[in-house]
Order: C-alpha cells, then structure tokens, then sequence
C-alpha cells in the first residue's frame, strides 16, 4: 500500500493539476481536488482499490457550468484604467474572474455532494443500470473528444472565446484553427513531445507489466524535466509561453457555498452527479469482481456525496475516480483504501512545500499529460464493430450517444442517449416476436410452424403465442398478429355473416327461400335475384339483430345462396400462449376482452394456456372475469387446453 500510494501520489498531483485546467479554474485549486475527497471517502466508501479524486469527463461537465456561468465577457475592464499596461483597449480581470470561477466549482461540488447523498439514502443506487454499457462508452468517447479538443487550444497556446452548449465544440476547433498562425512554438514542442513520451512510455507499462514491479511514472519524469528546462531556458520571458505562474502553498480557509446559484446548476449538478457515480461504480466494480468483494451502490453515493460537500467546502471540483490513476493504484500493489490516504499524503507534501516550484511549468505539458491519459477512452472506438456484430441495437446506442454528446454537449448528450436507449427497449416491447405455433407429433411439446418442418397445427385450431408484456403501446401488435395467425378478421366475418342474414330474411318474406330446420333451401324454379355485387359499405351500427333472424340456421362453411363474399372461417378453437406474458395493463385486458367477444360471435371459442400466475390475480383486479369469460378458458400448458378441445 505504501509503495502504491506514492506512485498513485504523484499521478495524483499531476493529474490535480493537469485537470483543473479543464474545471478553467487556476490550476492549484486541482491539487486540493486530489487530496480532499480521499480523506472522507477513506471512511465512507466501500471499493478497496479505486484512487478518488479528478476525472476528465467530470472535470469537463463541471468546466461547462463554470464557463457558462463565468465567461470572460463579465470580467471585462477599461484597460486605459490598468496600471502596468501601455495603451487602452479592454483587458480581462483576471484576479476576479477567476475567483469566482472557483466559487462557482465548490458551490456545484457542494450541490453535487448533496443530491448524490439523498439519492444513497433513498436506496436510488439502481438508477445506474439504465447507464448501459454502451451508453457509458460512447458518452466517455465522445467526452474524450471533448477534452481533447479543449486542452488542443493550451497546447497551441491560442487564445479563443468559451465556447458552450450545443455545437460549442465545432465553434472551438473552427477558432481555434483560425488562430492557429498565433501559435506558440515553444508550447507546441513541448506538448507534441510530452504526448509522444507518455503514450511511448505507456505502452511500454501495458507491454511489460509482469517484468516492471511498478509502471514507470511517465508524467511525473516528464513534468520535473519539462519544469527544469523551463525554469532554465526561461521559456516565459524569451518565446512568452504560457507558465503555471503561481500555485498558492497551504490551504484556504473552508468557505461556504453561494446558496443562490443553486437554482442556475441545479440541472447540470444533477447530471454530473449520476455520471460521476457511475463512472466511480463501474470501475469499483471491476476491481470488485477481479479480486472478489463485494461493492454497496447505496453506500458509494453516500460516501461520494459526503466527499464532494466536505470538499466543497474547500474550493475543490467533484470528485469520482480516474480509470488511469486507479490502474495505477492497484497495478502497483494496493491493496486497500491506505494506499489512498498514502497517495493523499503526497498531494499534501506538494501543496505545502512543492508548488513553488511547479511554477515555471508550461500548462502545455500539463494539457498533453491530459491528453496522453486520453488513450483508453478513445480506444472504445475500436469496440464498435465487436458491437455491431454481437448487437446492432446495442451498437446504434453507443453511436447515437457519443454523436449526440459530441454535438449537444455532455449533459445533453448524455439525457439524449440514455432516452435513445429507453427507446430501443420500449421499440422492442411494442413490436415483439409472435408466431403460429404447432405440434412436434408424439410429443407435447409446440413449436413455431414457420422454423420447424415437421410440425402440426392441430385441425381447427390455431395456437398464437405472443413474447411480450401486453400494454396499451403493444395491444395492436397482438390484434395484427392475431389476424396473421387465423387468417381472416372476426369483426370483418360477423359484419359479412349479418348482411347475409339480412339477405336471405328478405328472400324468405319474398318467398323465394325456404328455412327449415336443416338449413335454407332455394324454392326450385325460381330464378335466384339474391346475387349481387359487394360492393356497399359495411356499416357495423346495426350489430344487434332480432332474434328471428338467428333462427334461421346457416351453415358458414357452404355455399350460400345469396352472393355476399363471406371469409370462410376454418376453425373452431384459437389458444393463446400467454408463457411470455409478464404483465397486463387495463386497457389490454379490456382489449383481451373484446377478442373473446369477437370471436365468439363467429363461433370461434378462445382459450387461454401458460399463463404466468400474477395474470389471474391481475385479471380478477381489473373485474375480467363474468358470466360469459370464465376461469374454465385457462389451462396450464397448450397441450391441454388442445386435449381439452
């Protein structure tokens, strides 16, 4: 833990300050950021091995609600009233701008800590499955994206507006290669050369990490050398490269958060506050399952909250974990949360002692340290065509949500995927997989007549199974499937069957037929006028007919001697296999209803077979049951209901 902890202690600084640039807060406030939130979270969390502290895509959505909040157009002043400066013209107040940045950044922290609090003691943890796979993925791509594109302009050193919301980061790269011809060659080597290294060191880490006992600290060498050469070369004063210039020493006394931008974030706090406990949970838990322990999903947002509004309070940015420092913390050894008190001890020593002389460190290399970090994020690119091989829904969700967190910004982008995601599920509930089913013979086992050859249909009956919960979305699906599967429509039918009675009444008043008990018989000799074209409108108001016209009895199935085209009605019996039928809601109850009606007018009886046994309770709730639909039409399987028939 000891040796962990001062390897993940100097990632954790540099990391501190490399990522306040991205909260566009002064890059000290980054390395209380790395030390705070491991001291609660030391006592409160229940993930052996993940090292707390800044994230890129956290720091970029916090980033977001600071620049909105705070652009530089506030802070403008005359520069003709600035002492120190030679002509007029505005210039930016830099010392209060960024205090109240900073301000902005705890008071969010703060009301992060909060909500995420309230969500652990309302047990709200499993707000996290609806964060799939895919979604996490192409949200973190698309926010690898983001980063990159905002640390581009420090590497560069090109000054651009703020840009934010949706689109913000096309206006960016366009103003940001508008300058481009301002650019910094100073600060572009170093940052192209602390990119090369890290990522050529990296890789050396990934390749040989069963011969190295601990991965070479790549970013701490390069940032000692980068301050050296600096300091040495006195970079600021010949090429004017853009230098850390002052790290505050010790600490700020706590302040309390600014209660009245809690409306103005409240928002975008509750979206950070999710993502950075997703993020926290899902690489806890891979760490949880490698070394076999458990991890408390309330718990965690209770000890995350807790660290972000004691943190908070101490001018520090949310707080969740770093895949990159967390990898580093258990690849070298640690074995618990002492490594992370460790690693907080040596942020401590470099806030107190060390940050003079960080000083002359070009933000360049931090932004390329940012941007070499950037790897594993972007390499979930290459999990795209695994994806759509295995799973083209899957696939669609994590382009959609990396395109959208691209375009709309983070926050956005990220409600835009997880709606998508919604979407698809409720897509594949409403439009579900159905089928006539027959039987395997000798056996009682049914099967899909469309994918097995040797299966029988019972004579006179068709069996339906429906995969799907049965709701007012879906009830159409099971009214088309159940056409599809019988082959005519029992409304169509019964219409057709009334206008034929009506017909033959009228010929029997003629007396051009004749009703006996076995049926109609035309009288012999008289020529039959009954026939005539279908061609009128069917109108179903007059569905109630008298009953001397039931009466007469009339066999569907032969020829009728009035011309009216009538579907024929080849069975008797219609089972439905309910098996996959996890719920009802009223109005496909009522529907259910009316399909028994329906078909029962055309002599069709309707059974019902595996039913799951919260049905019947929800269909005695929802008064199903009467004089004519009894619980006698339900059988266990659909080889009795068909024995029964």
């Amino acid at each position: 833990d000891i040796i962990s902890g001062v390897s993940t202690g100097l990632v954790a600084t540099l990391q501190g300050l490399a990522y306040a640039l991205l909260v566009a807060v002064p890059v000290g406030y980054g390395l209380y950021s790395a030390f705070f939130p491991i001291l609660t979270y030391f006592f409160l969390g229940t993930s052996r091995h993940i090292s707390v502290g800044p994230f890129p895509v956290v720091s970029l959505m916090v980033g977001s609600v600071v620049l909105s909040m705070a652009p530089d157009d506030n802070f403008l002043i005359d520069g003709s009233n600035a002492t120190g400066t030679n002509g007029t013209g505005t210039l930016i107040d830099t010392e209060s701008r960024d205090a109240q940045r900073v301000l902005i950044a705890s008071t969010l922290t703060f009301l992060v800590g909060i909500l995420q609090v309230i969500f652990g003691v309302l047990q709200i943890g499993f707000i996290v499955r609806y964060l799939a796979d895919p979604l996490v993925g192409g949200f973190t791509t698309a926010a690898a994206f983001q980063v990159l594109v905002s640390q581009l302009k420090i590497v560069l050193n090109v000054s651009t507006k703020n840009y934010n919301g949706v689109l913000s980061i096309i206006y960016t790269l366009i103003e940001t290669f508008e300058k481009i011809g301002t650019t910094n060659i100073a600060d572009l080597i170093a940052g192209l050369l602390t990119i090369f290294v890290c990522m050529v060191v990296k890789e050396i880490n990934d390749r040989f990490k069963h011969k190295i006992p601990i991965p070479i600290p790549i970013e701490v060498i390069v940032t000692i050398v980068a301050t050296g050469i600096s300091y040495a070369a006195n970079l600021e004063k010949k090429y004017s490269a853009g230098i850390v210039k002052s790290i505050p020493r010790g600490f700020l006394p706590p302040e309390p958060p600014d209660v009245s931008l809690f409306s103005q974030m409240i928002a975008a706090s509750f979206s950070i506050a999710i993502v950075a406990y997703a993020i926290a949970v899902s690489v806890g838990k891979v760490y949880a399952t490698k070394y076999d322990y458990a991890i408390d999903g309330n718990q965690e947002f209770i000890a995350f909250g807790f660290s972000n509004i004691f943190s908070g309070a101490f001018s520090c940015f949310v707080a969740t974990t770093a895949l990159s420092r967390t990898a580093v913390q258990e690849s070298t050894g640690g074995k618990t949360q002492v490594a992370g008190i460790i690693s907080a001890g040596i942020v401590l020593i470099s806030i107190v002692a060390l940050g003079k002389l960080l000083e002359p460190l070009q933000k360049s290399v931090l932004a390329a340290v940012v941007i070499a970090n950037l790897k594993g994020m972007f390499m979930q690119v290459f999990d795209v065509p695994r994806l759509w091989r295995q799973n083209k829904v899957d696939a669609m969700i994590w382009v959609f949500t990396c395109v959208a967190s691209i375009i709309l910004g983070l926050d956005l982008g990220l409600l835009a995927g997880l709606l998508f995601g919604l979407l698809t599920v409720v897509l594949r509930v409403q439009f579900p997989s159905w089928g006539g089913f027959g039987n395997i013979p000798g056996t009682d086992i049914y099967k899909k007549v469309k994918d097995y050859k040797n299966v029988i249909e019972p004579e006179g009956v068709k069996i339906l199974k429906f995969s799907s919960p049965i709701f007012y979305a879906n009830i159409d699906g099971l009214k088309n499937s159940l056409k599809s599967t019988v082959g005519f429509d029992a409304v169509k039918v019964y219409n057709k069957r009334l206008k034929a009675l009506r017909k033959i009444q009228k010929l029997i008043k003629k007396g051009k037929l004749k009703a006996t008990k076995n049926g109609i018989i035309s009288e012999p000799g008289i020529n039959n006028e009954a026939f005539e074209t279908d061609e009128e409108p069917e109108d179903n108001t007059d569905l109630q007919i008298p009953t001397k016209e039931v009466e007469i009895q009339v066999d569907w199935n032969s020829e009728l001697p009035v011309k009216v085209n009538i579907p024929k009605v080849p069975i008797h019996s219609l089972i439905l296999d309910f098996g996959a039928v996890t719920f009802l809601d009223i109005v496909a109850v009522r529907s259910i209803k009316t399909i028994i009606r329906e078909f029962e007018r055309i002599d069709v009886r309707v059974y019902f077979a595996s039913y799951q046994d919260n049905l019947i309770s929800q269909l005695e709730q929802s008064a199903f049951f009467d004089d004519t639909v009894r619980k006698d039409i339900f059988f266990l399987t659909v080889h009795d209901a068909v024995l029964y028939i």
